[in-house]
């Protein structure tokens, strides 16, 4: 990944809860201050249809994680909240 100015937008994973299985979806950020990223809708999102962990508007802290595509990040604690280690 590299690096980005602030206030830049970047994709970030949100987990969707209720679902049955782990899973989540990407959507766009916008990179804050600190390590914060607030979390933008999708085109289309329905909380009706899909319960985000962290609705949009939600300023969150995320941690990069590895997977079959590559590097990515995943939102993982409220702005409130410090992040642990990976799971």
């Amino acid at each position: 990944m590299k690096p980005r100015s602030r206030n830049a937008r970047v994709q970030v994973y949100v987990r969707l809860m209720d679902e049955g299985t782990q899973v989540s979806r990407p959507t766009e950020a916008v990179e804050l201050a600190n390590g914060l990223y607030e979390l933008l809708a999708t085109e289309g999102y329905d909380p009706e249809d899909e319960n985000w962990e962290f609705p949009p508007g939600s300023v969150v802290r995320v941690q990069k994680r590895s997977g079959t595509a590559g590097e990515y990040l995943l939102a993982v604690a409220p702005k409130s909240q410090g992040v642990g280690p990976p799971q």
